[in-house]
């Protein structure tokens, strides 16, 4: 289901880094999704909020100050995923921005894990960004696949969200871990394939960021041990804070990164330079 807001075709701010920026951001209802979704909003984008938790759509939308275009999808399912880029589109009548967030973070070895946990991780985390970033980049480049302006399409940005799963080993991530290596591996072959069609592909690599998946640990067996032994692998000593990674989103969505592509950016106090 989309569900328009009563913003008027094409209207966005005035100000801010992200400024007549039409922006889709995936797995927006919480955690790092929504801290890029209130990021955008406060730089000026028109923001398209996606996600299968449509009350956590709702809450972003009735705290936003301007209105913003939600859609309730699920990104593994092809028509869902092209259907978050169209209401952009038909919205707003062109992309600039794609940040692919949504996925799911489940904590488990090997041993405790089975070929259906593979595969829903992989479905969301690994096909779901696959999805949203060909969508993106066929809206980007225009029907002809010129990527030009001019020639049917003006070219974008697209910021995956990896992680330093999807850099380095952990303990416990033998199937979250590998799908962040597939946002990496997205991002650089997609960075190279596109760069002379204006379109800009780049990753987040964050460490621990104290979403609210990770604050309900804290409530879960064994919870407080991890919580305690992960946050002492990070060098700064403690967490990240999901405003933090929206941040650094921002950075590589506007303008000021127009010669950045291909890049991994670690989002992480430390952890992956040891």
């Amino acid at each position: 289901m989309t569900e328009l807001s009563g913003l008027p075709q094409g209207g966005v701010p005035a100000a801010g880094r992200l400024a007549g920026k039409v922006c889709v951001v995936t797995g927006a209802a919480s955690g790092i999704g929504r801290a890029v979704a209130e990021r955008f909003a406060a730089e000026g984008a028109a923001v398209v909020a996606t996600d299968i938790d449509r009350d956590g759509l709702g809450r972003l939308a009735d705290a936003l100050p301007q209105a913003v275009t939600t859609v309730v999808g699920d990104v593994s399912r092809d028509d869902d995923a092209r259907r978050m880029i169209e209401a952009a589109v038909e919205r707003h009548g062109r992309l600039d921005v794609l940040v692919a967030n949504a996925g799911v973070i489940p904590l488990m070895e090997i041993t405790e894990a089975g070929a259906d946990d593979w595969d829903r991780v992989m479905a969301v985390d690994g096909r779901g960004m696959f999805l949203t970033c060909k969508y993106a980049v066929e809206a980007m480049a225009g029907a002809d696949g010129s990527g030009a302006a001019g020639h049917g399409g003006a070219g974008g940005a697209i910021v995956c969200v990896s992680s330093i799963s999807g850099e380095a080993g952990q303990r416990g991530q033998a199937v979250y871990g590998p799908a962040k290596f597939v946002a990496s591996g997205l991002t650089k072959h997609l960075a190279v394939e596109w760069a002379s069609r204006g379109i800009r592909v780049n990753a987040v690599a964050p460490g621990t960021i104290t979403t609210e998946r990770v604050r309900r640990l804290q409530d879960e067996p064994g919870g407080p041990e991890y919580l305690e032994a992960i946050e002492k692998l990070h060098p700064m000593g403690r967490l990240g804070d999901p405003a933090e990674v929206a941040a650094a989103v921002l950075f590589l969505a506007s303008d000021d990164a127009s010669f950045v592509t291909g890049a991994v950016l670690p989002v992480d106090g430390g952890y992956l330079a040891q």
